[in-house]
């Protein structure tokens, strides 16, 4: 085995409604009952923008309009067979729809910024929604 169909392509969304940010309850592993960013794996032949659009509303509910790359990240493989995951995190504002939780969380809500960051415990994550912010300040807040 060459560990290449251990290798996944996924997408997240750090996605602003005013000063708020939008969280999700993982129901599912990796990571299940932690809090994190809506996003997931990308199908085969699916562009980036709409991967991330559609995790963000099969695991929220929501339409959301994507306003800029963030940032590339890995999670290397812990062990012998473990998965490869390479994640695109993209800053994006909310549309419409209000949270439901479905497919991969078991909650989802817009909270204040500064609650959403404290309530994510993945390093990586922190860094990508630090990145959000700044992505922000640089280049406005479109809503």
């Amino acid at each position: 085995m060459t560990g290449r169909e251990n290798i996944f392509t996924c997408v997240g969304a750090v996605v602003f409604r005013g000063d708020e940010a939008l969280v999700i309850r993982r129901g599912r592993e990796p990571l299940k009952g932690q809090w994190s960013i809506p996003g997931g794996k990308v199908d085969y032949g699916e562009r980036l923008h709409d991967a991330v659009a559609r995790e963000v509303r099969e695991e929220t509910g929501i339409e959301i309009k994507v306003l800029g790359l963030l940032d590339v990240f890995e999670s290397l493989p812990a062990g012998e067979g473990a998965p490869h995951y390479v994640m695109v995190d993209y800053v994006a504002e909310w549309v419409s729809g209000e949270p439901v939780a479905g497919d991969d969380a078991d909650e989802a809500e817009f909270v204040p910024f500064a609650e959403a960051k404290a309530r994510i415990s993945w390093d990586t994550t922190r860094r990508a929604m630090d990145r959000a912010a700044e992505w922000r300040v640089k280049f406005g807040n479109s809503s």
